[in-house]
């Protein structure tokens, strides 16, 4: 029987709710699967900076690189915490663990459940072909727009300073100018690239169906992306099973809510990414179902994408399945990282029990239509699961 360290991290207002959730649906696992975790919860974010001066206890990154197999982690940001710098509080345990455990490939998966009112045309999944909305994305997660952020956080998260920026001369632009570098590296895109088309085979056979890989960059622009693509190009030639493809960021986006049963895999840099992501989001019901996993060499880390709406905080309203989705991708990356037939096996057992619960349309939270709290639909996906792993398990 595997045992798996997990570090658990709530986070700010509405990730602390959601978390709880989450945690109900591991203990259901850690009970009736033949999976084991050893949790460890540790505070963190804005409302505890607030709180201590400290954005989370001292020795928290260690204990994150050294002592888990996994994070898990609710949502950072809170009103008017924020650090000396100017940058919001929270960032040492969100962006310092991306950057400092050198979580390279941020995934979110967009799959559409039966039983979810699509938000573009209005029709109900069970109406609509689900398999027209089944996609990944994945985002370079530490380089480009954000690499200054990512390496301040990460600087402070294990105790050290970060050097200020040169300052640079802009010729036709006068009075007061910030910039931000975006540094986009052969590296760096290489080993995300990879993973895409890793990836990509992975899903062909789980899927049963050729996935294609499609790169999406600004390469008419930018040089970073020309970089980016030029790799892109160079990989594909290693993997000559793998259809792809390539889109320029501003044409994607409109094919992205047009098109979707034309995407498989997409691999993006980190900002487009991170926005392309949250429109993707739509397609499946909007951030309270949108899941996704930073993944390492040697760490992995999951978290909802939506962040803490402290507007929601305290009433027990907000959707939980995007975390909930989360540590279903935990078991799955477990399950793939060591070779663990069971973890896969849970992975799925959760997967279909939060489709299960989404095509009775029973339990529904506000944003899915409904006025079911946040603790309804994780008692029922809890019981779901208990069902399912009881009978799977009793008759093995």
């Amino acid at each position: 029987m595997s045992t798996y360290r997990v570090t658990v991290l709530p986070g700010d207002g509405t990730g602390k709710e959601v978390m709880l959730e989450s945690m109900k649906v591991l203990d259901i696992f850690h009970k009736f699967s033949p999976l084991s975790f050893d949790i460890t919860q540790i505070p963190c974010g804005g409302e505890y900076y607030l709180d201590t001066g400290e954005e989370w206890p001292k020795g928290s990154f260690e204990f994150c690189r050294d002592q888990s197999d996994a994070i898990l982690l609710g949502a950072i940001g809170w009103p008017n915490a924020k650090l000396p710098n100017g940058d919001n509080a929270g960032g040492q345990c969100i962006l310092g663990l991306r950057s400092g455990l050198d979580l390279y490939a941020n995934i979110r998966p967009v799959k559409l459940y039966k039983g979810i009112r699509h938000k573009v045309h209005g029709q109900f999944n069970d109406i609509w072909n689900p398999k027209l909305v089944d996609l990944v994305l994945i985002r370079e997660n530490t380089e480009g727009l954000y690499h200054s952020l990512l390496r301040r956080s990460a600087q402070a998260a294990i105790g050290k300073k970060d050097s200020p920026m040169e300052i640079k001369n802009f010729p036709g632009l006068e009075g007061e100018v910030a910039w931000d570098p975006r540094p986009i590296s052969r590296s760096g895109s290489e080993r995300v690239i990879r993973f895409g088309f890793e990836l990509a085979k992975r899903r062909s056979d789980t899927h049963r169906k050729k996935q294609k890989l499609t790169c999406v960059d600004k390469s008419n622009v930018l040089r970073g992306c020309r970089l980016f693509r030029k790799i892109f190009d160079e990989i594909s030639e290693e993997y000559p099973e793998i259809e792809t493809s390539k889109a320029f960021i501003d044409a994607f986006t409109m094919w992205l809510v047009r098109d979707p049963e034309d995407l498989d895999v997409v691999v993006l840099p980190n900002m487009f990414g991170d926005i392309a992501t949250d429109l993707a989001s739509v397609l499946q019901g909007g951030l309270g179902m949108a899941a996704s996993a930073n993944i390492g060499d040697n760490h992995m880390l999951f978290e909802p994408v939506h962040g803490s709406s402290p507007k929601y905080a305290g009433k027990g309203v907000v959707n939980p399945i995007a975390a909930i989705s989360s540590l279903q991708l935990m078991f799955e990356y477990l399950g793939v990282r060591n070779n663990d037939s069971i973890a896969t096996q849970c992975s799925t057992i959760l997967d279909t029990a939060i489709s299960t619960h989404l095509s009775s349309r029973k339990l529904m939270t506000y944003d899915l239509g409904g006025n079911a709290s946040t603790s309804d639909v994780g008692d029922s996906i809890s019981q779901i699961c208990k069902e399912s792993l009881i009978s799977h398990y009793s008759n093995e």
